[in-house]
């Protein structure tokens, strides 16, 4: 039996599909729009974090698509003997957009955990867009333009 699980959130923001990739596309602006993740920097396709407690955690970029508006990466270390996670951004209509946040990972419990951030964060996401208030969407007004990675 596998110890490794599969996890999938998701959340309908009430903002077209293209706004709301200007902050998922970005990787440098997760830790606006994460929860309990302090810090983000962005090299090549290796992202670091710094979460609250202060660990930090490598993550290697795998995919950031702005056609099919799809960021993959995966994690590293001695937590996870395997890591995916793949956010997709999906036109609704003009005004209106999925994104879906799913999490592969073993061990399953790794999983399980990550989850419960990935539902947070998408709330996050919702809230920023649909208030027009929040450090990740004031980031890409002040910053519209998207940084290589």
């Amino acid at each position: 039996m596998s110890t490794r699980a599969s996890v999938r959130r998701h959340v309908i923001i009430e903002r077209p599909a293209h706004e709301v990739w200007s902050v998922v596309g970005r990787p440098e602006l997760l830790h606006l729009w994460f929860p309990g993740i302090d810090e983000c920097t962005v090299d090549g396709d290796q992202r670091d974090i710094t979460l609250a407690t202060g660990v930090s955690m490598t993550e290697r970029i795998l995919t950031n698509d702005p056609v099919q508006r799809r960021f993959q990466y995966a994690l590293s270390g001695p937590l996870f003997h395997e890591h995916l996670a793949t956010i997709d951004v999906i036109e609704l209509d003009t005004t209106s957009s999925l994104v879906v946040y799913a999490t592969d990972a073993a061990p399953a419990t790794m999983a399980l955990v990550l989850a419960g951030g990935a539902g947070a964060a998408l709330d996050e996401l919702r809230r920023q867009f649909e208030s027009s208030v929040g450090p990740a969407v004031d980031a890409v007004r002040s910053s519209p333009t998207r940084r290589s990675s």
